[in-house]
């Protein structure tokens, strides 16, 4: 029995260094790729949580050398992030339930109505993605000074509500395109009113994607910097812009590491949900409708 297994142990590892070559010029790519796009994805993520916990970190160690909550407390305890951190999140809510106001009866309109230049129209509305924003907020910033709004809430207000036209036009306009119009007719047949029709039929049957689209875009509102700053400076300061001077200008760099940490994980979760909420196909549907 002992003298049998040696040429079975041998026999394993041949096969498995044969399966392991073969795996490697079979996606070779592929896993190079992953290993790359986990380190930049993951390698930010990793400093920032180790540096959100440490209290001693030198060269050349790879992990803190002490842990601890020492600098949480005093995080926490500066004027500008008990300023900032509410008035940031205040705002979010306020310019999403705005551009609900404005996206949605929009959205509807363009995914019932048919009129001249809808599709160009629709299209129009991935201007303020497809070029670099900062441009678009230089050629803002000059109508807004000249109106007096630098440096207000209306002003930022106005700004952010720029960047949810995208997701707050193009996800319930699919939504509502994709509502199988047989089952509202079955209930206008029945003496239903087009409002109950709509309140009781359509809307639950789009609130997933209304509500993916409502968490995405107060979650890209809450975390919208270049344009706070352009617009909001020196009187408005969002946790974004606020964060700008936490990470380059402070000598503490616990202060934006534990900051950025606290803002990553409610930011994920709303994504996790969005993700659930949020049928795949809903974003790209608006080039065909």
């Amino acid at each position: 029995m002992t003298s049998a297994q040696p040429p079975v142990s041998n026999d394993f590892w041949r096969t498995t260094r044969r399966s392991f070559t073969a795996m490697i010029r079979r996606d070779g790519f592929g896993l190079l790729a992953l290993v790359v796009l986990a380190l930049v994805i993951l390698g930010p993520l990793y400093s920032v949580v180790l540096w959100a916990f440490a209290e001693r970190w030198r060269y050349p160690s790879l992990i803190p050398t002490e842990f601890g909550f020492k600098f949480w407390e005093q995080t926490f305890s500066r004027a500008d992030i008990a300023a900032a951190l509410p008035f940031s999140i205040v705002l979010s809510l306020v310019v999403t339930a705005l551009s609900a106001l404005i996206c949605l009866p929009a959205s509807y309109a363009f995914a019932r109505m048919r009129f001249r230049g809808r599709q160009a129209l629709l299209l129009s509305f991935l201007a303020t993605n497809a070029f670099p924003r900062f441009g678009l907020y230089i050629s803002i910033a000059v109508i807004f000074f000249r109106l007096n709004l630098i440096g207000t809430v209306p002003g930022v207000i106005m700004i952010q509500l720029v960047n949810t036209l995208l997701l707050m036009i193009w996800i319930p306009t699919a939504a509502f395109q994709g509502i199988d119009r047989s089952l509202e007719e079955a209930a206008l047949d029945v003496g239903a009113s087009p409002l109950r029709v709509f309140i009781q039929i359509t809307l639950p049957m789009v609130m997933p994607a209304l509500s993916a689209a409502l968490l995405l875009t107060f979650v890209n509102t809450f975390y919208e910097a270049q344009g706070a700053l352009l617009i909001g400076l020196p009187r408005i300061v969002t946790m974004p812009v606020l964060m700008y001077s936490l990470i380059n200008s402070q000598l503490v760099t616990q202060y934006g590491a534990i900051v950025s940490f606290v803002l990553w994980l409610p930011s994920l979760l709303l994504l996790l949900v969005a993700q659930k909420l949020l049928r795949g196909g809903y974003l790209t549907a608006g080039f065909g409708v």
